[in-house]
């Protein structure tokens, strides 16, 4: 059985995949779904540009407010809960469209989800306590034993990923080389054509970013931060949620840390940074189009050509 059909447009922020969206929705009968990791929250609506009410009635939109600031939102349920959405669309006899810059969901998407245990303090001391006592060599002996493959393509010098691959071993019981394995033996859930919108003029970008942080500030985003703190008494400055660009930077000024030139230029400084870093994400993708929002040229023609013959329609 074939892998459902899915088409979807990436980009860094403020880039226009919404509009794009929207506009593919005017003549095609397309859901959508989102791919970003901080439109999930409710309450959430000005500082993540969450597309408006108006907006979601032009097209159904699907994982958007799923969620409260208080709990969090993995990479392994995006893509438990796009592929199940991807069927449903399908069954409903619509499109679907995946829309977004979360990077890493569309990562494990696409090349599956990398299971590898989180350093450990106490395995990491008791190897740096071995090495210590024994040298790098009597660590590198040890990993030839339970981690042949890898010992063999680690040089004998390199401490850190033959510690790493040790300590991967002491915590999970199998072979760093059994758990790359296992990655590379994923089979991708869906039959997936993937456009990037990607601007050549960095400067254009980062001026819609700087555009985009005022027009929220003037929408009232930090209203809405000091209406998340009163909602949700236990919402913290180290939650998922908070940690979203703009929201750390609006907690440390209502919070008195910053002065508000400072909190807006660090908004916007954090916002460009998230986009140089979907952009070095967007680079290492195999795309099967990459079209400039700010070329001049419309992008809309192409897309829609290349969705239509994806699903053949």
């Amino acid at each position: 059985m074939s892998a459902p059909k899915a088409f979807a447009i990436l980009g860094p922020t403020a880039g226009g995949k919404t509009a794009l969206a929207l506009q593919i929705a005017e003549h095609l009968p397309v859901e959508i779904i989102s791919l970003d990791s901080a439109l999930v929250y409710r309450d959430m609506d000005i500082g993540t540009a969450k597309p408006t009410l108006e907006e979601r009635s032009a097209a159904p939109h699907h994982l958007i407010d799923i969620i409260s600031p208080l709990q969090s939102y993995s990479a392994a349920e995006f893509v438990r809960d796009c592929t199940r959405l991807v069927v449903e669309i399908h069954e409903r006899g619509r499109l679907p469209l995946i829309v977004g810059g979360t990077m890493m969901y569309f990562h494990a998407l696409t090349a599956g989800l990398n299971n590898l245990p989180e350093a450990d303090a106490a395995t990491r001391a008791a190897l740096q306590a071995d090495k210590a006592a024994y040298g790098l060599s009597y660590l590198y002996e040890k990993l030839k034993i339970c981690d042949p493959d890898s010992a063999s393509r680690l040089q004998p010098a390199d401490s850190q990923r033959i510690e790493r691959a040790l300590e991967v071993f002491m915590l999970t019981g199998k072979p760093l080389s059994r758990h790359f394995a296992e990655q590379q033996q994923y089979t991708p859930p869906l039959d997936l054509h993937t456009i990037a919108l990607i601007p050549e003029n960095r400067a254009l970008l980062h001026e819609q970013i700087g555009k985009r942080f005022d027009s929220m500030l003037a929408q009232g985003f930090l209203d809405e931060m000091q209406m998340l703190r009163g909602k949700y008494p236990e919402l913290t400055a180290d939650m998922p949620s908070m940690r979203c660009v703009g929201y750390r930077q609006a907690w440390d000024y209502l919070e008195g840390l910053e002065n508000y030139a400072d909190f807006v230029e660090k908004g916007k400084a954090a916002t460009r940074q998230l986009a140089k870093r979907q952009l070095t994400w967007l680079r290492k993708i195999p795309l099967s189009a990459s079209l400039d929002p700010y070329g001049g040229q419309d992008c809309f023609p192409t897309a829609e050509a290349l969705l239509k013959q994806h699903f053949d329609v």
